[in-house]
């Protein structure tokens, strides 16, 4: 499989996880020609600025883009076009518009469009996704989401223009697979600056409430942080996780019934490499693909909808 890469900021974390396969071949594209030969002798791949062969070069398989938001969707619809396979970082598109367009031309094009939605493969929220389809504990109640951060990534801004799409997103992905689209919605912010902020999004369901907590407002001494607590009918799902700069979480899901507290077995998976593992799985025969655009747009339409009601936008 041969892949070209988008990239040389998030672009790493993917390049670690192909660095680390036998079956993929790399080469890394970036604007800057230094940096981005230096970032991809990192990895043992070839670089290039010309982002073009990218799309022009018969023998790449999949583009991955891990590129600023306003062009996601429209180097979807241009390595579609080229007759390629492409996994793109999260969101989709920066307006529900270009993402139904997306999924339309993916549909339309025989090849796979996947985004990366790397929460769905975090195991414990795979456990609050089974729950919730096999109805464990019986219906879904009420379910809070947090996520707390320093601001550990230099130069990058956390602040209320990011949060909804850089950092929200996935929690929204997490709030319509279990419980569907909101029938109403209350949205509240505080920030410190440009770059640190929290917001705080609380929903409402039939016969169900969803809240999401997320803030860049914290020391450098905490690290990244978050949990969920799903409450059912007959039980309650309890997570929480601890993240440093690897990006790799740990954490524990316990269990709380009549029987009293049972912490779940869960396996140790990276998300990242689970992610891409799914991917080139999926462009090799052996699975069907679970991060399809199609799948994507009712957590994109809810993100949508807090980035209007904190920015104006949209």
């Amino acid at each position: 499989m041969k892949i070209a890469l988008l990239g040389t900021g998030f672009g790493q974390a993917h390049a670690a996880v192909y660095a680390s396969r036998g079956d993929a071949e790399v080469v890394m594209f970036g604007r800057d020609p230094e940096k981005t030969a230096k970032t991809a002798g990192q990895f043992g791949f070839a670089s290039s600025t010309d982002i073009d062969a990218a799309f022009t070069d018969p023998s790449f398989d999949l583009v991955d883009i891990c590129l600023p938001i306003p062009l996601h969707a429209p180097y979807v619809l241009r390595a579609l076009e080229a007759d390629k396979h492409v996994l793109v970082e999260l969101p989709l598109a920066d307006n529900l518009q270009d993402a139904q367009e997306v999924a339309g031309a993916a549909q339309r094009s025989g090849k796979h469009v996947f985004v990366d939605m790397f929460e769905r493969f975090i195991p414990a929220n795979q456990a609050l996704f089974d729950a919730v389809t096999e109805g464990t504990y019986g219906r879904l109640e009420q379910l809070t989401l947090w996520n707390k951060t320093a601001p550990l990534w230099p130069g990058a801004s956390l602040g209320l223009k990011t949060l909804p799409l850089e950092a929200m997103h996935s929690d929204m992905d997490i709030i319509t697979r279990t419980l569907g689209q909101p029938t109403d919605a209350t949205v509240t912010t505080v920030a410190r600056d440009e770059d640190t902020a929290a917001i705080e999004a609380a929903f409402t369901f039939d016969g169900a409430t969803a809240r999401s907590s997320m803030s860049s407002l914290m020391p450098m001494a905490w690290g990244v942080r978050g949990g969920y607590t799903a409450t059912f009918e007959h039980g309650v799902l309890d997570a929480t996780s601890t993240m440093g700069f690897d990006g790799k979480p740990t954490g524990t899901v316990t269990a709380y019934t009549q029987d009293g507290p049972r912490e779940l077995d869960l396996p140790t998976a990276d998300q990242y490499t689970a992610m891409i593992d799914h991917v080139l799985a999926v462009l090799h025969g052996q699975d069907e693909n679970q991060i399809g655009p199609d799948t994507v747009l009712a957590a994109l339409r809810l993100t949508l909808d807090i980035e209007q009601r904190v920015n104006g936008t949209h």
